[in-house]
């Protein structure tokens, strides 16, 4: 019988797993089928979490992390989690071949993936001038123009959040009405450093062994080609959380989750089930932040010592 399962290695898998094992649990499974890391291993650079003044790569930065939070005992399980069921006070944690694995608690860390908008270019430079979180990389762009492409809440507030960081901001959305909140779309329009490009799209992302250098868009109530010269493009067009494995036999979730399929939380990381906590880009109102995730996965293993001791 796993004491605590923890479901996913990014930074609020690692740090759940620290906490957990250093605060005296004796039998903590980390499952991850890859090497630990997270998302964040695949950024090209990292400059904004406290007390780390060089500027690393993603996988840099977190190859220590998997050292230090295995140290105290953490087990890594490199099986994939197909599904996580609950009966009684007991977790099953469903694995790929069949076998099943019982815990009296689970803290579920699986994160998270900014949607893709498949544009000519995207996958040759991504993470070379583009990016999906403005507070990671905007100060990049200190002083520069970028591309901003996204007609939603997430898009619009990074947009205004560059505005006060690059020279200028070329907001693309396809179409004329924006999806974001009113007030949000009134702050937008009264900015003077944003400019609205609707209707456009985007038609291509071009660069060189530097990386990005320009944004091909073709306005699309003329037909009309625009080639804007930047250096970045921020876009933001979806989050897909991965909650797919709490889906049970019925079709239900284990737990409750907001319309977007993220797990509703309390400041405790709890869950509407007990035992289950969920920390990270997983949870609702995720800032999306790796100090963030990391608090989260401390703050979720606090609370399954606390659960497990009162058990």
């Amino acid at each position: 019988m796993i004491d605590l399962a923890i479901i996913g290695g990014g930074p609020a898998g690692l740090s759940a797993g620290l906490y957990a094992t250093r605060g005296g649990l004796k039998n903590v499974v980390l499952f991850e089928r890859g090497m630990p890391g997270g998302q964040i291993t695949g950024s090209s650079e990292i400059e904004n979490y406290p007390g780390v003044k060089e500027v690393v790569s993603g996988a840099e930065f977190m190859q220590p992390w998997q050292e230090q939070c295995f140290r105290f005992g953490l087990v890594h399980n490199m099986s994939e989690v197909v599904r996580v069921s609950k009966e009684g006070d007991i977790f099953s944690i469903h694995l790929s071949g069949g076998k099943v694995e019982q815990a009296k608690a689970v803290i579920f860390a699986a994160g998270g993936s900014p949607k893709k908008a498949n544009l000519k270019g995207e996958s040759e430079f991504w993470g070379r001038g583009i990016s999906t979180c403005a507070t990671c990389d905007g100060f990049f762009y200190k002083d520069q123009e970028v591309v901003v492409l996204g007609g939603g809440d997430t898009a619009l507030e990074e947009a205004v959040y560059l505005s006060r960081i690059c020279s200028k901001v070329h907001l693309v959305h396809r179409r004329n009405e924006f999806r974001a909140a009113p007030t949000t779309i009134e702050h937008v329009k009264k900015n003077d450093k944003i400019k609205i490009i609707t209707p456009a799209v985007v038609e291509e992302i071009k660069g060189d062994n530097s990386g990005v250098t320009s944004v091909l868009i073709k306005h699309t109530d003329s037909g009309a080609l625009e080639d804007i010269p930047v250096m970045g493009i921020f876009i933001f067009v979806g989050y897909d959380v991965n909650t797919s494995i709490l889906k049970q036999e019925d079709g239900s979730m284990l737990c409750e989750c907001d319309e977007w399929g993220s797990i509703k939380v309390d400041l405790s990381m709890r869950t509407n089930i007990e035992g289950l906590f969920a920390a990270g880009d997983v949870r609702t109102q995720a800032p999306k932040q790796v100090v963030c995730a990391a608090g989260d996965g401390a703050t979720a293993a606090l609370q399954a010592i606390a659960y497990l001791e009162h058990k």
